[in-house]
């Protein structure tokens, strides 16, 4: 719940009012909840086995939403193009971030993006 900044709860949240609406609706409110508990708690997990800082934001979160909703038009059998550019530029960015020295967890970041993208192939696989 808290945040570095206001600017940084902002753009977080940004991202979850935009999103969230059309996530709860492709997948329900307690579906989207398991979501955002489960990667809430897995990020927290393995950021305390892997790295000696905390974590701060819901960043995670929104990247969970950012890969999931390039999920909400999936067909069975495919990838959507929407996916791959979204795991391409958001992952990619973080990837690259990663390789400076910013006081960001890209760690969080690029976790909950690939939940996300597992939720949604696994959700939508019909």
């Amino acid at each position: 719940m808290g945040h570095q900044n206001l600017e940084h709860l902002v753009g977080n949240f940004t991202f979850i009012l935009l999103l969230g609406p059309i996530l709860e609706e492709k997948y329900g409110s307690q579906r989207l909840l398991f979501f955002i508990l489960t990667t809430a708690f897995i990020t927290g997990v393995l950021n305390a086995l892997f790295f000696n800082t905390g974590l701060l934001g819901a960043s995670g979160i929104v990247f969970l939403f950012i890969l999931l909703a390039s999920f909400t038009t999936f067909k069975s059998g495919e990838i959507p193009l929407t996916f791959i550019l979204i795991f391409v530029i958001f992952i990619g960015q973080e990837v690259y971030n990663a390789l400076g020295n910013d006081n960001i967890s890209q760690f969080a970041h690029i976790l909950g993006g690939i939940i996300g993208s597992v939720f949604g192939f696994k959700v939508n696989k019909t």
